[in-house]
């Protein structure tokens, strides 16, 4: 065995040593002179290593570079101080040494190296030896600990991030200008809105109210529907609300409209859908209170009345965040709600371009027997918007509100009405329209001129397709809305890489 073989073994066997003894070797002092030079270390295996250098401390980076430097002037060391220097990192130090060996005996350098890697392994392998078992017990102590599981997170699958309410939810890229060269992550298909921050519902009394509106001042009017009139509120603690009051002279006949909003409200969550904070019957008030969405209509946003239009790739996001919110109404919700109110005017939109959809007033709930297809119930809805089997046969269904979905969708890609007396004959009526010209091959000139940039042909084909199977003639031709997302995710997806193939 050579000098340089016996010098590794020992210190495989010294490591063991240290392992097993401790205590029987504690300390160990090295000392050597090169020329005029005093090189000594000491090694405290309790308190670490120490070096000097004629008597002056250094630290083992100085202590290895300047017996590296004696060693090129001929001196010569000990086998202590070369693996010294090896095992504290003198990594100059060794590849001297490496190519000194090389020159002499290349075959006899592979061989040393082979040693070092199996004295190495037996050392990794004799520390795993006695640590493993204090892992094992370690990992079986912790085996049958388990992490407490969120009271809400059955519900919380991932929306179409079905997470967070909010505007400050992870905003699609696209709700600005485009930039189709990152696909965005899907938010959560069908999340349940996060949880507002008030615990409990608001409980006002009419002269807060009155204060938060300035006395129902018209200047806080910002909206009005069947129900009534839509008004800005701002409350003592600056939180910004949207009160909807029922007008005085339709209060017998929307007794029934108000109760039905508030029960739905109060039992709906999603980020789609606008968020019931409370409301108030009292006398001869009917309030209602929500959650406050101050980037206007999706309609007044297609009449370029907000100051901007809508790119295609807004509208895209819009008619995806519709398609979430009323999927979650007809499938995922406590029971199934049918809206029957679907209309541009009813979708809000905030400062980041996410959908809502707002006034549950004619919304009802679906068959409570699974054996029912369907509930009769007067008609109800805006007219354009109207399922025609539903106007004929007084029978509701979730399907109801896919036609209004689909006649929604062809407004949102034509920036048209429903109805537009104005229009010549053969336009007055949009989707029928819109069909005509689809069916001519003429599905550009459909787009709104607004929509300020150009789209694929194919892109558009697809969407107008599914917008007429939507508004499909009867219910039995309409897919449902999960259906409809679906599609409507893979027309995003290629869009999107289309968009980056273009670039």
């Amino acid at each position: 065995m050579g000098g340089n073989d016996w010098s590794f073994t020992r210190l495989a066997f010294t490591a063991l040593l240290m392992l097993l003894h401790p205590k029987e070797t504690s300390s160990f002092v090295g000392s050597t002179v090169c020329q005029s030079d005093h090189f000594t270390y000491k090694k405290d295996y309790q308190r670490g290593s120490s070096f000097a250098i004629n008597g002056n401390p250094v630290d083992r980076i100085h202590f290895c570079e300047a017996m590296l430097i004696h060693k090129a002037k001929g001196c010569v060391l000990g086998d202590s101080f070369r693996d010294l220097c090896y095992l504290l990192g003198g990594r100059r130090f060794l590849e001297e040494k490496h190519v000194e060996d090389s020159e002499n005996n290349e075959a006899e350098s592979e061989n040393r190296h082979v040693k070092v890697s199996l004295a190495a392994s037996g050392f990794l392998l004799f520390c795993c030896a006695i640590c493993c078992p204090c892992f094992h017990k370690e990992r079986k102590a912790n085996s049958h600990e388990v992490l407490p599981k969120e009271s809400n997170s059955v519900h919380q699958v991932s929306s179409f991030e079905m997470s967070p309410s909010s505007d400050k939810i992870p905003p699609s890229p696209f709700r600005a200008p485009p930039s189709p060269s990152r696909v965005p992550q899907s938010p959560s298909r069908y999340a349940m809105s996060p949880r507002p921050s008030r615990m409990g519902p608001l409980s006002l009394t009419m002269s807060q109210i009155q204060a938060a509106t300035n006395n129902f001042s018209d200047d806080n009017q910002i909206g009005e529907g069947g129900f009534g009139i839509v008004y800005k509120g701002i409350l003592e603690d600056r939180q910004v609300v949207a009160i909807k009051r029922a007008k005085k002279e339709h209060f017998e006949n929307l007794r029934k409209e108000f109760k039905s909003e508030v029960d739905l409200l109060s039992k709906i969550g999603h980020r789609n859908l606008v968020k019931l904070l409370g409301y108030v019957d009292k006398g001869d008030e009917r309030l209602i209170i929500t959650e406050y969405v101050r980037n206007g209509t999706l309609r007044d946003h297609l009449d370029g009345t907000r100051g901007s239009t809508l790119n295609f790739n807004q509208r895209l996001e819009i008619v995806i965040d519709v398609c979430h919110g009323l999927t979650y109404l007809h499938s995922y919700a406590e029971r199934q709600i049918i809206h029957r109110d679907i209309k541009s005017s009813n979708i809000l939109l905030t400062d980041s371009m996410r959908a809502k959809v707002a006034d549950f007033g004619f919304a009802r709930g679906g068959p409570s027997d699974s054996n029912q297809t369907h509930i009769l119930t007067q008609v109800k809805g805006t007219v354009g918007y109207l399922d025609p089997e539903y106007m004929r046969t007084y029978q509701l269904t979730a399907k109801s509100d896919v036609y209004s979905f689909g006649i929604l969708l062809v407004e949102i890609l034509t920036g048209r009405r429903p109805v537009e007396a104005k229009k010549p004959h053969d336009e007055r009526i949009t989707v029928r329209w819109a069909f005509d010209k689809y069916n001519e091959g003429k599905v550009l000139e459909l787009v709104d001129p607004k929509a300020r940039e150009r789209v694929d042909e194919k892109i558009l084909k697809k969407m107008f397709s599914l917008a007429f199977q939507c508004a499909a003639p009867t219910r039995k031709e309409r897919p449902d809305m999960e259906a409809v997302g679906k599609q409507l995710w893979a027309i995003r997806s290629t869009y999107l890489r289309r968009s980056v193939e273009q670039k």
